[in-house]
């Protein structure tokens, strides 16, 4: 019997969802899966009737990761953007070590070094280096922002405003983007794939967006009045964190804004570039982000009582 692939983050949060689409592309494909999930729910449910095995885990209990990671093929490890990631990283080093695992797809942040802009993205190049001391096999997919990240700052202020309200300079600020499901796609086929060199980084970029193409992609879908407005760092925190956004989110996206200000006023914004490997390794063309929107529209329209989650 084929050993299942291991597929953290399965049922899909708030961040882009892309252990959910992982799971679902590998089940599609006839691959097994074992669902690393939080708790049972509808969605779990969902994966389950689609042939998952699910496994009902905690990222920080050593020993529930011990157990996830027994008898599988590969490991997808995709953390959310939250505290932890840290102590996730040994216990996931620790159980694919511990049972001979030697492929693990690590996501991560595009920006990944210990002088990367945000604190996020110098934890990121921690766990990188984790799994590689482990020595399970990793590949790096660096990813950049999301598009279901850009569409939830989106969503928080439309109703109320009709405004896309961050802190990013004025319109020609450029945004490089991806959407979680060529990034899974890019996951899947390194899971299924040839093998690769241990510690192999895959940086991807899909789009690069002005705020100005940004907004001009909601006006026509959402056939609207929709435009941007510049505010300060501290009323996007302020904001957000009344909104109920987790701190380590809002740390890392403010120290983001502000880099990609800067990337936007120098040559630096030159090497965000759209990457070849959407289409290379997961076998099809990159989304843009105005087709996203679309296929999105009726879970982007905005509510009267929107809240943001995290």
């Amino acid at each position: 019997m084929t050993k299942p692939i291991l597929v953290t983050s399965a049922a899909g949060g708030a961040q882009g969802r892309t252990g959910r689409h992982v799971s679902e592309m590998l089940l599609k494909r006839g691959v097994p899966v074992r669902a690393f999930v939080r708790q049972i729910d509808e969605r779990s449910d969902r994966l389950k009737s689609l042939g998952a095995e699910i496994f009902v885990g905690d990222f920080l209990d050593v020993r529930s990761v011990e157990q996830a990671a027994r008898d599988v093929s590969a490991i997808y490890f995709a953390y959310p953007v939250q505290d932890g990631l840290g102590d996730a990283t040994a216990a996931m080093a620790y159980a694919a070590r511990r049972h001979g695992v030697s492929r693990l797809v690590n996501l991560v942040m595009y920006q990944s070094s210990i002088d990367a802009p945000t604190p996020r993205m110098r934890q990121n190049y921690l766990s990188e280096q984790v799994f590689e001391w482990a020595g399970v096999g990793p590949l790096h997919l660096r990813a950049t922002v999301f598009y279901e990240n850009v569409a939830r700052l989106v969503g928080a202020s439309m109703p109320a405003r009709g405004a896309i309200r961050l802190p990013l300079g004025d319109e020609n600020t450029i945004l490089p983007l991806i959407s979680a499901e060529d990034v899974a796609r890019i996951a899947v086929g390194l899971l299924t794939g040839p093998e690769r060199p241990a510690g192999a980084a895959f940086p991807v970029i899909g789009s690069t967006n002005s705020i100005r193409e940004i907004v001009g992609a909601f006006a026509r879908v959402f056939e609207r009045d929709v435009h941007y407005e510049e505010i300060s760092d501290e009323a996007w925190r302020s904001e957000v964190l009344a909104r109920g956004w987790n701190a380590h989110a809002v740390e890392h996206l403010s120290a983001l804004w502000k880099s990609l200000r800067a990337a936007s006023l120098s040559a630096e914004i030159a090497r965000f570039a759209v990457t070849d490997t959407i289409e290379k390794i997961g076998g099809a063309k990159p989304k843009t982000f105005e087709e996203f929107v679309r296929e999105q529209q009726s879970e982007l329209a905005p509510q009267p009582a929107a809240v943001a989650q995290t």
